[in-house]
């Protein structure tokens, strides 16, 4: 009777359109439409070298200590990845003016007294070169006032600035880079997991009395009514599971989405996120005595508010709803489908997978106690 009965419900829920609709299609549409949406907000920015001139100006000529330093971040010396600046040097101030005009630099610097820095107009590259100069007429005038008092410590000043000290050293870390990207897209799996609770309600309908011919059938046949619920159960997660691998696999190999190489693990959160979008439709089911558009209501009101907190919608939403109340973090379903996913691509360690996915089993337990409570006392005076 379980295997038959679970075949029936396979048959009879995949044929219902709309229910295959919003559990797969709409999904596979949205993903779509985010994959659109952020084709172009993800790439890397790349650095091209500053085009800088300078004046070549008796004083220029003489301040050997800038002639050093501008060629340590210019491309005849700085051999370490890409340089700083690209130098050319000009004859005359009109002859610098006329390259900025032409836009064949971003600026010039010419010294006299002073290092004066000219620009056109403000930017990204424009900055950079005036963080260069105040930089380096703060360290040149440092010196020079530590020299002024202290005429012995010049040779240990020119030791110490002749010195390459790097405190920071470059490792590669063993983690992915963070992607706020991907919030979108473990959050789209997260309202698709919770989607399920349409296949949830509806089984619980089927064998409510009160609410289907079905289940006013089912209830005067004698038959064991547990063993057909939970076979229904069954069939349903199997298609929500079914449906979530299919997502999950069109956001990877199509959307080019980023899960990392851990597929069981990939596998075991799809599973949990589906359990608990099952039981909670049936708890929905079981507790609302109203009709069907009502209970759909409700599923959808609250599946889209779990996983907009989530941050389907706003990506720091996920991040500030934690942060102003953390207990969101464990209750919240579709946050903890997501963050199942994040924890996969992000930590190389699993104990906030495992915390995660233990909620998740620990909620669909919950959902089906309280189903199992509200139906066993159900009773119906007339069918």
């Amino acid at each position: 009777m379980f295997w038959h009965n679970f075949s029936y419900s396979l048959k009879s829920n995949v044929r219902d359109k709309q229910l295959i609709f919003w559990t797969l299609a709409f999904p596979v549409i949205l993903g779509s439409l985010f994959g659109l949406a952020f084709s172009n907000l993800s790439g890397t920015d790349v650095f091209d070298t500053i085009q800088i001139g300078v004046v070549n100006t008796q004083a220029y000529q003489a301040d050997t200590a800038f002639q050093t330093t501008l060629a340590a971040v210019s491309k005849s010396d700085n051999t370490a990845g890409d340089p700083l600046f690209a130098v050319t040097q000009y004859a005359s101030l009109e002859e610098a003016t006329k390259a900025l005009t032409d836009g064949n630099i971003s600026g010039y610097i010419m010294e006299d007294s002073t290092l004066h820095l000219y620009i056109r107009s403000s930017g990204l590259n424009q900055t950079i070169m005036k963080e260069f100069t105040d930089w380096y007429l703060q360290a040149s005038s440092a010196v020079s006032s530590i020299v002024a008092q202290n005429p012995s410590s010049a040779s240990e000043i020119s030791g110490i600035l002749s010195k390459n000290i790097t405190y920071i050293s470059e490792t590669k870390s063993n983690t992915n880079a963070p992607n706020d990207m991907l919030t979108y897209y473990y959050a789209l799996i997260a309202m698709a997991c919770m989607y399920g609770s349409f296949l949830g309600m509806k089984q619980v309908m089927t064998v409510q009395a009160n609410q289907t011919p079905t289940g006013a059938r089912i209830h005067l046949a004698p038959l064991n009514k547990l063993k057909i619920f939970a076979s229904s159960l069954c069939a349903a997660t199997l298609i929500q599971y079914i449906s979530i691998l299919i997502l999950i696999g069109y956001l990877a190999f199509v959307l080019k989405i980023d899960f990392g190489n851990q597929l069981g693990y990939i596998l075991l959160a799809s599973f949990a996120g589906c359990c608990t979008g099952v039981s909670f439709g049936a708890m929905v089911g079981a507790l609302s005595k109203k009709g069907e558009g009502v209970k759909t209501g409700i599923i959808i009101s609250l599946s889209m508010l779990m996983s907009f907190l989530a941050g389907l919608m706003v990506a720091q939403v996920k991040y500030e709803a934690v942060k102003s109340l953390p207990i969101l973090a464990y209750i919240n379903p579709a946050n903890l489908i997501a963050d199942s996913f994040y924890a996969l691509y992000y930590y190389n360690t699993y104990g906030r997978f495992f915390t995660n996915v233990g909620f998740l089993f620990g909620f669909s337990l919950l959902f089906y106690f309280i189903v199992f409570l509200v139906m066993r006392r159900q009773n119906y005076a007339s069918l």
